[in-house]
């Protein structure tokens, strides 16, 4: 069986993001980029699966800039066998992602696709979802422990009211929440061996997708800034604050 796992070149959760002069988008030229931190951990649940025997091969997949090819190797050198990357300077929506991954699947025929819930960077949380519903896959979402039963797999799901077992067919799409794994560094002698893995290089023109999106953004802008706090000296000028100030009481 093969395993196909997403890695996305995202900015560094440790920089602080700033925005552009232009409103345009956030400012990425300069800065540390890296793979997204919910991917690690997908990659890391497909290397234990295939450690465990229940499968053969982990493809590790990214969509974007000739960059992503260094998230692609960090990728291989944890571990993975082989690099796809779908090359494009555009920036997609999860749509046009999904649309790009079902490519991928109908090639490569996996019998297990497995995502991070979202990216840092736009906090979607929308490719799984859609690239199920584009090949009919069964998902399992926001998932924080993977077993295998046969030709099914046991998946425990993190939702608001606490946790949810459901069992799937495969083949299948997982998405993993943060809980799943804690993921392994890649060491010296793996990352120089990940540098003679294949890496496939296709133009995003050659795959035949529509990418095109009816999105497009406005203005971006920071967060306003949170106003300083306030210390009171007693219960009853807090009281009167509340009343009077902040009229929430």
């Amino acid at each position: 069986m093969k395993i196909i796992v997403g890695v996305k070149r995202v900015l560094d959760y440790n920089v602080k993001a700033r925005v552009k002069a232009d409103k345009s988008g956030i400012e990425l030229a300069n800065v540390k980029m890296s793979m997204n931190p919910f991917d690690e951990i997908a990659v890391e649940e497909a290397l234990r699966i295939k450690e465990a025997g229940n499968a053969d091969e982990v493809i590790a997949v990214s969509i974007g800039s000739s960059q992503s090819q260094e998230t692609i190797r960090t990728a291989l050198a944890m571990g993975a066998d082989r690099g796809i990357l779908i090359e494009t300077d555009e920036l997609l929506e999860p749509l046009a992602i999904a649309k790009l991954f079902k490519h991928l699947v109908e090639k490569e025929e996996p019998g297990l696709v497995v995502l991070g819930k979202q990216a840092i960077d736009d906090d979607a949380n929308q490719t799984g979802q859609m690239l199920s519903a584009l090949t009919g896959m069964s998902q399992a979402t926001f998932a924080s422990k993977v077993e295998f039963d046969g030709d099914h797999l046991k998946v425990t799901r993190e939702v608001d009211a606490g946790l949810e077992s459901i069992k799937v067919a495969m083949p299948a799409i997982v998405t993993a929440d943060l809980r799943l794994n804690e993921p392994r560094y890649a060491k010296l002698p793996n990352i120089m061996k990940a540098k003679k893995k294949p890496l496939e290089v296709i133009a995003v023109a050659d795959t035949g997708v529509d990418v095109s999106s009816g999105l497009s953004v406005v203005e971006v802008n920071e967060p306003p800034k949170r106003e300083a706090g306030v210390i009171v000296k007693s219960v009853a000028e807090l009281v009167d604050k509340l009343r009077n100030e902040a009229k929430v009481i």
